[in-house]
């Protein structure tokens, strides 16, 4: 099995490298993690992963694993193998509307037909940006195709004529990716320019992450990208997912589901958000943002699409006290946040202990089994904090 352990970040990066010691994690524990995850390779549930994990500042541990392609031959995953996102996306994009809300460019009660206001068609007139982005705005499986990804002026138009499923506010009912897509508008509304380069410059590139954290990936890096897999449908293994992995795709910087991360990239975002907007120096929000955002807008109100309670941030979503959550781990403190990638990951963040904890694979494994791992893994790093 192909490896690859770091233990020096890239030059530059904005977390400094310390030992899991030194960071007070029980080494067992994170043992236990890793071989879960070597166990799963060995049975062809996914062909590559990687982690990463950072307390207070510092990155303790970010490791890859097996393969970040197969086809036309194997391609060992590298420290620096950039993995798609899926719906961690989402959160990359949020906090770049945190920054622009924070500009006073909008407000989080606004709604999205202020700024773009033929998005008011079809009944969507009182839609608010908090609706959106807390799954409430009611048009859950509007999709915006292909024709739209690189058109930004067919994206808005396509935008603007979702229709309406349900009142806005009426339910709880995860969008996957049609929330997001407005978002997208919305930024390119308020600033007048491609979200993808807004969220570059307001994220990506001021947190020193410019070559480790994407949302549009450059050709000029689709070396670097680990290829997306999807099982078999007999079982065991994998084959490559070509819909996620064409240069479309990879190009669209879909922004709720189509960035692209290496898993210390995300344990240092999350660390930012511990830290109260700031990471090494560079600030992105102020806490009074942040716990704003942080926060949770949707009560124990039941989202209809996960069949429980998701304690709906502006972005992240939390654990809260309800029986379970998906992802986060059963273990974890109530306010512990995060997200997830459909089938495949889970990065988040625990403001009681500072720990921050990012896990991406490629393969988009269907439920029972992910929710049923994601808790192992997550709960196994919850038992490894001192």
């Amino acid at each position: 099995m192909d490896t690859a352990i770091h233990t020096q970040p890239a030059t530059g990066f904005p977390l400094p490298s310390a030992d899991l010691d030194s960071l007070d994690f029980r080494r067992e524990q994170i043992d236990r993690l890793t071989a879960l995850i070597e166990r799963h390779i060995a049975e062809g549930r996914y062909p590559g992963c990687q982690i990463a994990l950072a307390r207070h500042g510092k990155l303790a541990l970010s490791k890859s694993f097996g393969n970040a392609a197969t086809e036309p031959k194997p391609r060992a995953a590298a420290d620096d193998t950039l993995w798609l996102l899926y719906s961690n996306t989402k959160v990359v994009t949020a906090v770049a509307l945190w920054a622009l809300a924070e500009r006073g460019l909008f407000s989080f009660s606004d709604k999205i037909a202020d700024h773009v206001p033929e998005f008011a068609r079809n009944a969507k007139g009182n839609i608010t940006v908090l609706q959106v982005i807390t799954h409430q705005a009611g048009f859950p499986n509007a999709v915006v195709g292909p024709d739209a990804w690189a058109d930004h002026k067919r994206l808005r138009e396509v935008v603007c004529d979702f229709p309406l499923e349900w009142s806005p506010g009426s339910k709880v009912h995860y969008h996957g990716q049609s929330a997001h897509w407005t978002l997208g508008v919305l930024i390119e509304a308020l600033t007048g320019k491609d979200f993808r380069d807004i969220i570059r410059e307001t994220v990506c590139e001021k947190l020193g992450l410019g070559r480790e954290l994407y949302v549009g990936l450059p050709e000029s890096e689709f070396g670097r990208a680990a290829d997306m897999h999807e099982p078999l449908p007999a079982g065991g293994g994998s084959r490559p997912l070509a819909d996620n992995n064409s240069a479309a795709w990879r190009k669209s910087g879909a922004p709720g589901a189509g960035g692209y991360a290496t898993a210390r990239a995300m344990a240092a975002l999350y660390q930012m958000m511990l830290n109260g907007g700031e990471l090494a120096g560079r600030r992105i929000v102020s806490p009074r943002l942040l716990q704003y955002a942080i926060r949770n807008h949707t009560g124990d109100r039941v989202d209809e699409f996960m069949g429980m309670p998701m304690h709906r941030g502006l972005g992240p979503h939390l654990r809260g006290t309800t029986e379970n959550v998906r992802g986060l781990g059963g273990f974890a403190s109530p306010r512990a946040f995060g997200h997830g990638g459909v089938g495949t990951s889970y990065c988040w963040g625990d403001p009681d202990s500072g720990v921050s904890f990012a896990y991406i694979t490629n393969n988009r494994i269907p439920d029972p089994w992910h929710s049923k791992r994601l808790d192992q893994i997550a709960n196994l790093v919850h038992t490894a904090i001192v």
